[in-house]
């Protein structure tokens, strides 16, 4: 076993931070066994020094994160910043200084990750980025290694606690929209600004990072296509309920039938109560795998939280460690495929929708008549009606996502339709 440490530059120190670095020490003795070689927080990047960080000696802390990447004696960064910039600059120099990197920054990567990978590959470096996806749940690695022989078709999935948490209270106690995030801020899931989650940006650069790795190919953030789930309602509940559904906010990736195009999108959606992700509770996370020759896989746990994090930093820093004690590295970005990313518009998907319409006769053969003109074929039908209103739903059969949005469009100019109360589409059949 090798007895000179391995030197780790540890950059932002908060929730996450900070229990990579309670973890580095309390399990120091097995992560030696584990790797082969010590391992040895060499330095502690932060904002605010003064702020005391139970655990960590002073003296390893400072405020100049460039200087602790250039010193020399580095071996590996692990970047839990966050956002694009200093973190961009940050992992930039660290390759440009013969440092492996090891990742949470779920922005960044969505964003630059085709940069940052060929800054890593340049310099024979590593760049791992287990915790930017999933929190604990080992996804990245699995996709990345034990599916790299299989042809994975289709990726759907929870990846965002928060908004996992708001929509299964909103379903299990019949709480509104604001009710049911007020409590999610309360037990600290959702964010003073919930925005990022609740509007599925965070949700979306997942998405990407997921795409590009399940279809070989290159897949940005601005590539995704994104809903928030604001607008969702407690009717919305009450008839997904009726049909036996309930709402999540999914992350879908999928490979086009003929291969030549992929698509990547985030938005509310009802899913049949037997799919297992309809089954995930609170603010817990799971993404449904769909590959050629495995068949359907599950990935399930914590999404997000320091400890869980932290675990998902760690085990990539065993891994990186390993591979530099074996002067290699491990897998870089695939993006051989090259595929086109398709628009939404081209997106076959199903539709539920609740129109306000006059009750009067003649009503429906309208509403039916437009679906037909716009080539969109309806499943079910349900009407209710008094005292000159009514409410009709409609869900269609699977049709491009464009001809389901020009049939909103024109039906919304219908003199019998008073309103379109909701739009969702239905997942998971």
């Amino acid at each position: 076993m090798r007895t000179r440490p391995l030197k780790v530059a540890l950059l932002g120190c908060g929730v996450v931070g900070s229990e990579v670095a309670r973890i580095m020490t309390t399990h120091a003795d097995d992560l030696t066994q584990r790797i082969g070689a010590p391992v040895e927080l060499a330095g502690v990047a932060v904002r605010r020094p003064s702020k005391v960080r139970e655990g960590i000696d002073p003296a390893l802390v400072t405020t100049d994160a460039t200087a602790l990447l250039k010193r020399g004696d580095i071996d590996i960064a692990i970047e839990v910043i966050g956002g694009i910039e200093p973190a961009r600059t940050l992992i930039t120099t660290a390759f440009e200084h013969g440092i492996s990197v090891v990742s949470a920054n779920k922005a960044l990567l969505a964003q630059d990750g085709a940069a940052l990978h060929a800054a890593a590959e340049a310099g024979g470096l590593d760049l791992y980025y287990e915790a930017a996806v999933a929190g604990a749940i080992p996804l990245v690695r699995p996709m990345r290694e034990s599916l790299a022989g299989d042809k994975i078709n289709r990726v759907m999935g929870i990846v965002n606690g928060t908004t996992n948490f708001i929509l299964d209270k909103m379903d299990s106690t019949g709480a509104g929209y604001q009710e049911a995030l007020d409590e999610a801020t309360a037990l600290g899931y959702a964010e003073a600004d919930p925005t990022a989650d609740v509007e599925g940006y965070d949700a979306a650069a997942k998405a990407a990072i997921l795409a590009g790795i399940a279809f070989h190919t290159r897949v940005r953030l601005d590539d995704v296509y994104r809903e928030g789930m604001t607008e969702v309602s407690a009717a919305d509940f009450a008839s997904a309920k009726r049909m036996g559904c309930t709402i999540k906010l999914l992350a879908i990736l999928e490979r086009a039938a003929d291969g030549e195009s992929v698509t990547a999108r985030v938005h509310p959606a009802m899913i049949p109560l037997t799919h297992p992700l309809a089954s995930v509770r609170e603010a817990y996370n799971a993404v449904f795998v769909e590959a050629e020759a495995a068949g359907q896989l599950m990935f399930y746990g914590p999404g997000a939280g320091g400890s869980p994090t932290a675990s998902a930093v760690l085990g990539d820093l065993v891994a990186v460690c390993r591979n530099k004690l074996a002067e290699a590295t491990g897998p870089g970005e695939s993006a051989y495929t090259q595929l086109p990313v398709s628009p939404m518009g081209d997106v076959v998907t199903r539709y539920h929708i609740s129109l306000d319409v006059a009750d009067k006769p003649g009503v429906l053969a309208q509403v039916a008549t437009t679906f037909a003109e716009h080539g969109v074929s309806i499943d079910t039908v349900r009407q209710q009606g008094k005292d000159g209103e009514a409410s009709l739903v409609v869900v269609t059969h699977r049709a491009p996502d464009a001809a389901l949005s020009g049939t909103v469009e024109a039906l919304r100019k219908l003199d019998t339709v008073r309103g379109v109360a909701s739009i969702m589409r239905v997942e998971g059949e």
